[in-house]
């Protein structure tokens, strides 16, 4: 199973020292449990952080989804349309460009951490957001800290040139991914709907 970099210390560690007990309980007959749990805390980071083949959907004016989760809030504020997605524990944990375009800007904005699915983590809480344009207006992507995801990392920069589907960043344990889009656009989800990222069809630019 492959998985993405920010994951190989937590699995490292605990597969390591799990599988060092083991061989002590040979001798101490009690650490078995804990060479046993460590070897399991192992396994389960192996698995929050996995990084799984993704067939990216493609076509004319589709803009796909950034993240795995479910549709949490569906908004428009009439400059824009914006989409809310809640992480689990239980969903894949990195980002996709939603489109493909030039990075504009990528900001780090400190804050709170409350739970994600608040009606006020998206205003307060830290994030990192960032700012893609391309021939058809500006896209916004907030990866957005949690009462569990304290860190949010972002692998793109300002002046990257990305394709629809290139990998843009992670967030540690669960937390919310925004979208803000241009205004012309036809949703193409609802609220509790799963998604995918970057193969679910959130939205498709309306055209003239």
């Amino acid at each position: 199973m492959r998985i993405v970099k920010e994951g190989y210390p937590f699995v490292k560690f605990f597969g390591i020292l799990g599988l060092i007990l083991l061989i002590i309980s040979y001798y101490i007959k009690l650490l078995i449990v804990i060479g046993l749990l460590f070897v399991l805390l192992s396994l389960l980071f192996a698995w929050f952080f996995r990084d799984p083949e993704v067939k990216i959907t493609s076509g004319n004016n589709l803009i796909i989804s950034p993240c795995n989760g479910t549709i949490l809030e569906i908004s428009d504020s009439g400059s824009e349309k914006i989409i809310r997605v809640f992480l689990s524990i239980f969903d894949v944990h990195l980002q996709r460009s939603p489109v493909s375009g030039k990075i504009l800007n990528v900001e780090h904005k400190k804050g709170k951490f409350l739970k994600a699915m608040s009606a006020t983590a998206h205003l307060v809480n830290e994030q990192n957001i960032i700012t893609i344009e391309n021939d058809n207006g500006i896209y916004i992507i907030k990866q957005i800290a949690g009462i569990i995801a304290r860190r949010c990392i972002t692998w793109v920069k300002q002046g990257d040139e990305l394709k629809v589907g290139d990998k843009i960043g992670l967030i540690k344990f669960g937390s919310q991914v925004d979208l803000h889009m241009p205004k012309n656009v036809n949703i193409q989800t609802k609220v509790g709907q799963k998604v995918v990222s970057g193969y679910t069809i959130l939205a498709i630019l309306k055209t003239v």
